[in-house]
């Protein structure tokens, strides 16, 4: 599953040269941002493992724990949260209280505020809308593996952490829920308080597999 169809800047990144799907670089997110880091060109401050262009703004209050870089003219806010490897290109607005825990997020896309984006790739021009979380773990089920629903087909990823690929253009309203594994192609529209699950085909049969096996341990 390559990510070019969905992002258009993800080939002239730092990383355009990765081939793997997305839920493999995420994996490797703090490898690749720190990698990067290494060779920026001019206009950026860097300290240890984080990188923010002279023209981004950070506010005081906001915490980065790297590897992160911060691209040009993009904005973070007081009490925004970056880890776990997070990539801003240019133009990314990340408002209050927003957590990025690896994520790749590319030109001129925006979270409001009180969001959590984890191990995700985000296009260009994505607004994710107040209170919209992109969820990574499948706490819900006895078996984590993220698995994708795409064009009918189901793809197991092998990984128990990855939340989406969303398509450049995408709009995510407001208090709306991404389930871990989401694809959304380019232009997608999430309603507000909208629910993304393309392994709800699936869930119910994991459910009653689960609740077996608990009934089955108890004896």
């Amino acid at each position: 599953m390559r990510i070019e169809p969905y992002i258009h800047r993800w080939q002239g990144s730092p990383f355009g040269a990765e081939t793997a799907p997305p839920w493999s670089l995420t994996q490797r997110a703090p490898e690749l941002v720190r990698g990067a880091i290494s060779g920026l060109g001019p206009g950026y401050e860097v300290r240890g493992d984080v990188a923010v262009h002279r023209s981004a703004e950070v506010e005081p209050g906001a915490l980065l724990k790297g590897p992160v870089i911060v691209g040009p003219r993009s904005f973070v806010s007081s009490f925004a949260l970056l880890r776990g490897g997070v990539f801003l290109d240019e133009d990314c607005i990340i408002g209050p209280a927003v957590e990025l825990k690896t994520v790749f997020m590319f030109s001129g896309s925006k979270a409001a505020h009180l969001n959590f984006i984890g191990d995700s790739i985000v296009g260009s021009e994505v607004n994710i809308e107040a209170g919209a979380m992109v969820a990574n773990y499948r706490n819900e089920f006895a078996d984590k593996e993220i698995r994708l629903m795409v064009s009918g087909v189901l793809i197991e990823t092998g990984v128990d952490k990855f939340g989406a690929l969303i398509g450049d253009g995408t709009k995510i309203g407001a208090n709306a829920v991404l389930a871990p594994g989401a694809v959304l192609p380019v232009g997608a529209r999430v309603p507000r308080l909208g629910l993304v699950d393309q392994r709800e085909t699936t869930a119910e049969r994991d459910w009653q597999r689960d609740k077996a096996r608990l009934l089955r341990d108890k004896g």
